[in-house]
């Protein structure tokens, strides 16, 4: 007679081990989600590191766009308010350099009288005062004559009228102021009306 058993093994679980597993699976599973979500965030956060990045550049040109145009503003303001004064100051000058030629035409009559009187042995003691007045007037405004007796002939300060011959001196000398010239502010209002020599 046989010892062996015609049972057949049973494995029994009890009902605490599948608790066991079951909490087991919901802790692995709670874990790939939180992995999950951290990666998510991680991917967010790089998201907005390079949206924030973008932003960044976006409005870094906006600056360097903003200089160059506040740049060139300015330079065209400059620009304009050099034109201006620059305007002002010619249009200033025109009126004064205008007021003054007249002024000089009065001036010369005075002389041309008071060298007649002179000729014709009559006072001219008025005619000097009045004359220091005038250029007085002329010192007071830089209002310069030009001095050309014996110079050379200059275009930019000379018209030559008459031409005489001397062999003596070098061509182009000028030998006679037949009107004086004058200098405003460093510019030519009036030339000197001369007579130049020629060698014969």
């Amino acid at each position: 007679m046989s010892n062996e058993s015609d049972e057949i093994p049973v494995n029994v679980i009890s009902e605490n081990q599948d608790e066991l597993n079951t909490a087991d699976s919901v802790i692995e599973s709670e874990k790939i989600l939180e992995i999950n979500d951290h990666v998510d965030e991680s991917d967010k956060s790089l998201s907005n590191i390079e949206d924030l990045t973008k932003l960044l550049n976006l409005e870094k040109q906006k600056v360097v766009e903003s200089d160059e145009k506040l740049k060139r503003v300015f330079a065209d303001l400059q620009n304009i308010d050099r034109k201006t004064k620059s305007d002002i100051e010619n249009g200033v000058n025109t009126k004064v350099d205008e007021f003054m030629l007249d002024f000089l035409k009065i001036y010369d009559d005075f002389i041309r009288a008071k060298e007649v009187f002179s000729e014709n042995k009559i006072d001219v003691t008025g005619l000097e005062s009045i004359l220091k007045n005038m250029d007085s007037l002329l010192k007071k405004y830089q209002v310069i004559p030009i001095d050309s007796l014996g110079e050379i002939f200059d275009p930019n300060y000379h018209e030559a009228i008459s031409i005489t011959t001397d062999s003596d001196l070098d061509d182009n000398t000028i030998t006679k102021e037949i009107r004086k010239g004058y200098i405003s502010q460093k510019r030519v209002i009036r030339p000197t009306l001369v007579e130049i020599s020629k060698k014969g």
